[in-house]
């Protein structure tokens, strides 16, 4: 083998584990965050009634979750709902808004 297929394997390993790291570090950034997706728009894999993302079918089902930066779950106010006070997202999947 070559020096430079040696040196281009050599950067290639490199290359791929600066990569992995990056990956890793980026989801270490994110939590889970459950009731704050709408229909359709959770990330996978949600509890019963769904089967991986996008496959939610109601705004805000509790066991329905959609990464979001850490630290900011529990802080994601939904207003829309009309509820007073307004509700917010959570760390652990939640019984309400679950589809019939």
């Amino acid at each position: 083998m070559s020096n430079t297929y040696k040196t281009l394997a050599i950067a290639a390993s490199v290359a791929t584990a600066v990569a992995g790291l990056a990956t890793t570090a980026s989801a270490a950034d994110e939590e889970k965050c459950y009731g704050i997706s709408l229909a359709g728009e959770n990330d996978c894999a949600a509890g019963p009634g769904t089967t991986c993302a996008g496959t939610s079918t109601v705004d805000y089902q509790g066991n329905a979750w959609t990464l979001v930066p850490a630290g900011t779950c529990e802080d994601t106010m939904i207003e829309a709902m009309g509820d007073d006070p307004a509700r917010s997202g959570s760390l652990e999947a939640l019984d309400r808004d679950l589809p019939a």
